[in-house]
């Protein structure tokens, strides 16, 4: 008798172990059912999201490539060259009293070997004939700057524009800022020269770079103004050697 009740209590035992185990399998079965689910939507809803962003990125692109694209087209289609100066003839420093500035010496013979175009940059007021006079004026011109007579009209044909001007006060004069500021250089070639008296481009180089928003700035050239004026073939040759670097001819 006493095994019976103990085989019937083995039996029991056995049936209330079982259905424990097989709940706690089907909570876990239904559990991870539920997050497998759950983690599909999540992954199904990021994936959404990922293709959204990728297309607006696509888009935002593509817009940005057709912008470059045109400002490259733009760049392509301005093939001619300009050569823009401001130069003063009279009494000059070094050189005395001359029919034709020293910088516009330099600038007809880039335009020669070029085949440039060329401008003229004046004010809309006449500069003094004497020295000391058109000192005193260049130093007024800082605070109380001049108007340009004339502007280029077709600034956008010019893929390069060289920009040349004398040293006044180790710095650009005025006029030739003006002009700078008067026109939109961007996606072009600017080139700057000077004619001096013993300072050479005196950092005016990135005072037009400064200007020039947008534009590669390439090597500038410095001749003295005795030179230009006085040695004609050494003038010619230092600009030779300079378009020679250049790359341009």
């Amino acid at each position: 008798m006493k095994k019976i009740i103990i085989f019937l209590c083995t039996v029991m035992l056995c049936f209330a172990v079982s259905g424990c185990t097989d709940s706690t399998h089907e909570h876990t079965v239904q559990s991870s059912s539920a997050d497998i689910i759950e983690n599909s939507a999540n992954s199904g809803e990021n994936i959404a999201a990922e293709d959204t962003r990728r297309e607006n990125l696509g888009s935002a692109a593509a817009l940005l490539s057709e912008n470059n694209m045109e400002g490259v087209t733009d760049n392509s289609e301005a093939s001619k060259i300009l050569v823009a100066y401001f130069s003063l003839a009279d009494e000059q420093y070094e050189v005395g009293v001359i029919e034709k500035g020293n910088t516009e010496i330099i600038a007809e013979i880039i335009a020669e070997k070029t085949g440039a175009d060329m401008f003229r940059i004046t004010a809309d007021t006449n500069y003094p004939t004497t020295y000391e006079s058109l000192l005193d004026i260049s130093r007024q011109e800082k605070s109380n700057p001049p108007e340009l007579a004339e502007n280029v009209t077709n600034i956008a044909d010019y893929g390069i524009v060289f920009i040349g001007y004398p040293i006044w006060w180790g710095d650009l004069p005025t006029i030739v800022k003006m002009f700078i500021e008067s026109n939109d250089f961007s996606y072009k070639t600017v080139i700057p020269f000077c004619t001096h008296a013993g300072s050479g481009l005196s950092g005016t180089q990135s005072s037009v770079e400064s200007l020039c928003m947008g534009a590669e700035i390439r090597d500038g050239l410095a001749v003295r103004g005795t030179t230009a004026q006085n040695d004609y073939d050494a003038a010619e040759k230092a600009v030779t050697d300079w378009l020679s670097e250049l790359g341009i001819s």
